[in-house]
């Protein structure tokens, strides 16, 4: 029988080897991936009220995995921001290409950056689109799986 793990309790909680305070490096390189990410589910009513205050703006999804939970949007301004798979709206999972419109919310605790809330895609790519409920695809299991940066190819012998 083996030992049973020691968890660290939230405090303490880890993520990918670094403190929850920390910003880890995205797979689109130029953008960072908030950490702590808020949620939909964690943001307070305070919070909800600011994201409604600013206007909507528009943007196309950059990249997006449903595996890891988060993607990109590439805004109008050609800035990249943040988007966590809680805060898209609609039956659909977005695709690259995908036209959507959001609402930005400061990320806390500095206030510094921004985050796409109330995403809804405005204008679909003609590819294929799954629906949240549908078993993953191929390609979606994959995606997860990739390692977050990018790794030299192996020599065969």
């Amino acid at each position: 029988m083996s030992q049973p793990k020691d968890i660290p309790s939230s405090p303490g909680l880890m993520h990918n080897n670094t403190s929850l305070g920390s910003i880890s490096e995205s797979p689109s390189r130029n953008a960072l991936i908030p950490n702590p990410i808020i949620t939909k589910r964690t943001r307070t009513m305070s919070m909800l009220e600011m994201a409604m205050e600013n206007p909507i703006e528009h943007g196309v999804i950059k990249s997006f995995c449903r595996v890891k939970g988060h993607g990109f949007i590439k805004k109008d301004d050609g800035e990249d921001i943040f988007v966590h798979v809680s805060d898209i709206d609609g039956e659909y999972v977005p695709r690259v290409g995908d036209e959507v419109s959001y609402r930005k919310l400061q990320i806390p605790p500095k206030m510094e950056k921004f985050q796409a809330v109330h995403v809804q895609i405005t204008n679909f790519t003609p590819e294929v689109h799954q629906r949240w409920t549908s078993p993953l695809t191929a390609e979606e299991g994959r995606e997860g799986s990739r390692p977050s940066t990018p790794t030299s190819p192996q020599k065969t012998k």
